[in-house]
């Protein structure tokens, strides 16, 4: 009986550790190769799936909704490192548009749908600095937080890699809890 309550815990253990990798990979796999934001009249989009290719990353299009087409959309070419790279469009009016990001190998990132809002008015009026030192701009995109899997999308190459040494870990497991509950024979 104590044989048979420790394999059936084991193996309900070793269900919920095998079913993991799983739900872990799945959003993952549906996640698009971009991240569009916007700030005020300002419409951004962040990718990692270009690589550099005879000096160019790539180039991203804004689509409105009359739009079917890259070449339609007004164009922005990729700037960045091998880690990240992005494009931005300034003084977008309200309305829905889409993003597609074609890098220079011709293969394309990702596209996704963005709203930009009408832009509200300040709160509290800017007054001009006439500092003869000029200092940096803060970041408009901000912190990209989130779960390890939604900041990249990883190829099936490394979600595979991943599943095997999950589930190496599993089998080894399970042999451990098997060796461990056999009695000790003299």
């Amino acid at each position: 009986m104590r044989t048979t309550r420790l394999l059936v815990r084991s193996g309900l253990t070793l269900a919920a550790a095998a079913a993991l990798p799983a739900w872990l990979a799945g959003p993952s796999a549906a996640v698009s190769g971009i991240s569009v934001s916007t700030t005020g009249t300002t419409v951004s989009v962040v990718t990692s799936a270009c690589t550099q290719n005879n000096g160019s990353w790539g180039n991203a299009s804004l689509l409105n909704s009359s739009q079917s087409s890259f070449a339609q959309g007004r164009q922005a070419a990729l700037a960045g490192t091998t880690v990240s790279q992005s494009a931005a469009w300034s003084g977008v009016s309200p309305g829905t548009y889409t993003v597609v990001v074609v890098c220079s190998n011709g293969g394309t990132a990702g596209n996704q749908s963005v709203i930009v809002s009408a832009a509200a008015a300040p709160a509290v009026p800017t007054v001009p600095t006439t500092s003869s030192t000029s200092r940096s701009a803060a970041p408009s995109r901000g912190v990209m937080g989130g779960l390890g899997g939604a900041a990249r999308d990883y190829g099936p190459l490394t979600l595979g890699i991943g599943a095997a040494l999950v589930g190496s870990g599993v089998i080894a497991t399970g042999w451990y809890l098997r060796k461990r509950s056999k009695p000790y024979r003299l």
